[in-house]
C-alpha cells in the first residue's frame, strides 16, 4: 500500500480513538473502541514511517487527527470554532499538504 495512504488511514483511526475517548465519558463500553482504534492507528503509523521520514509522518498524522477531531467536535458535539480558529485549521491543512509535496 502507498505509504501516504497508510498514513492517512493512521490519521483517520486517530480521529476514531479521540472520538471514542469522548464517547467513553458517557458509556464505558467505548473504551474497547478506543483501544482498537489506537492499536490500528499506531500500526498504520508504524508502517508509514518505513517509507516517510519520522518527523514528517508524525506531523501529518497529528495534523490529520487534529483537523478530523475538530470536524467531529463541530458536527457531532456542537463544538464552536471562531473564524480565527478556522483560519488556523486551514494553515494546518496547508502545512500538511506542503509536507507531502516536499517529501
Amino acid at each position: 500500500m502507498n505509504p501516504w495512504m497508510t498514513l492517512l488511514l493512521a490519521g483517520l483511526f486517530e480521529v476514531g480513538f479521540t472520538t471514542a475517548l469522548k464517547m467513553e465519558q458517557k458509556n464505558k463500553n467505548w473504551f474497547w473502541v478506543f483501544l482498537a482504534c489506537a492499536w490500528i492507528s499506531f500500526g498504520f503509523l508504524a508502517e508509514a514511517i518505513k517509507a516517510i521520514p519520522l518527523g514528517t509522518a508524525y506531523a501529518v498524522w497529528t495534523g490529520i487527527g487534529a483537523v478530523g477531531t475538530l470536524l467531529v467536535g463541530q458536527i457531532f458535539f456542537r463544538d464552536r470554532l471562531r473564524p480565527a480558529q478556522l483560519a488556523l485549521v486551514g494553515v494546518m491543512i496547508a502545512a500538511m499538504v506542503g509536507l507531502k509535496v516536499t517529501t
